[in-house]
């Protein structure tokens, strides 16, 4: 994909891996649309970016909801043009264990999961038309491995990444690339908040992901990423070790889930 003069638009791009994807995207060439319900958060994001000379504007919407995806769709050819590259990055943790609430359950899989599917029902038609476009899903190696402590997580970003195979597998002859991104720990707002809540449940799961091995930057997984995109290709690792972690449980599940329960008890 070429980006240099293509239309981006990058959800819940107010901070961490959203406005670093935002960011470097309008470093490689694009005209971005930083997407946010945090209305500050894009603003800063999109001042940042003008701030270097490239285009880019702040636009409040919920990514989650079908109004949301066709707001951004929409600012973004109204400001740039058709959109070129959506990065389906919008995400929460949601509640830990099996959670409480049925609404919990439904908010997590519509920020996590229809959202990104509304973003391709919206925008594959017309790419297929055009012959070219790039979906991003930035999932988890969550999506690969699990999630100790939060259940809709694990089950969340286990289905964003095989919502993103199955739209490469389906549309990747069509001009259509996908790239999939699976990160464990990364700096940002959500990985402290968890780190530092009052729950014990909570801060098991951050503890799951900060101990299983290093904290990358937002800026580090932004790099690879643009250059996935580049390149047409579906998986992102920032996180090496998760190929080799995925490949052991591919190999003898009966004895990694055995292991991720041994591990699980060293957390508590």
């Amino acid at each position: 994909m070429e980006i240099q003069g293509s239309v981006a638009v990058v959800t819940g791009a107010g901070s961490g891996i959203g406005r670093a994807l935002a960011v470097a995207l309008a470093a490689a060439g694009a005209s971005v649309v930083a997407g946010d319900i945090d209305d500050a958060g894009i603003h800063q994001t999109a001042e940042q970016i003008k701030a270097t000379g490239a285009a880019a504007v702040g636009v409040r919407a919920d990514a989650s909801s079908t109004d949301g995806v066709a707001a951004l769709i929409a600012s973004a050819r109204r400001e740039f043009g058709p959109v070129d590259v959506y990065v389906a990055n919008a995400g929460i943790i949601g509640p830990p264990g099996l959670g409480d609430d049925e609404r919990d359950w439904d908010r997590i899989i519509d920020i996590n999961v229809r959202g990104h599917i509304r973003a391709a029902k919206a925008l594959v038609p017309e790419w297929l038309d055009r012959g070219r476009g790039h979906f991003v899903t930035v999932a988890s190696a969550a999506g690969l491995l699990t999630q100790i402590g939060a259940a809709s997580y694990a089950v969340t970003k286990h289905a964003a990444v095989g919502f993103a195979e199955w739209l490469s597998i389906t549309y990747g002859d069509n001009g259509i690339g996908v790239t999939c991104v699976c990160p464990m720990g990364v700096d940002t707002p959500l990985l402290k908040n968890i780190s530092g809540s009052a729950d014990p449940a909570v801060r098991v799961g951050a503890a799951a992901v900060v101990n299983a091995g290093e904290v990358v930057s937002p800026d580090r997984v932004a790099e690879m990423t643009v250059e996935a995109v580049r390149a047409n290709q579906f998986l992102v690792l920032p996180h090496p070790a998760v190929l080799d972690m995925y490949r052991h449980k591919g190999a003898d599940y009966e004895r990694w889930i055995a292991g991720m329960r041994r591990y699980q008890k060293t957390l508590g």
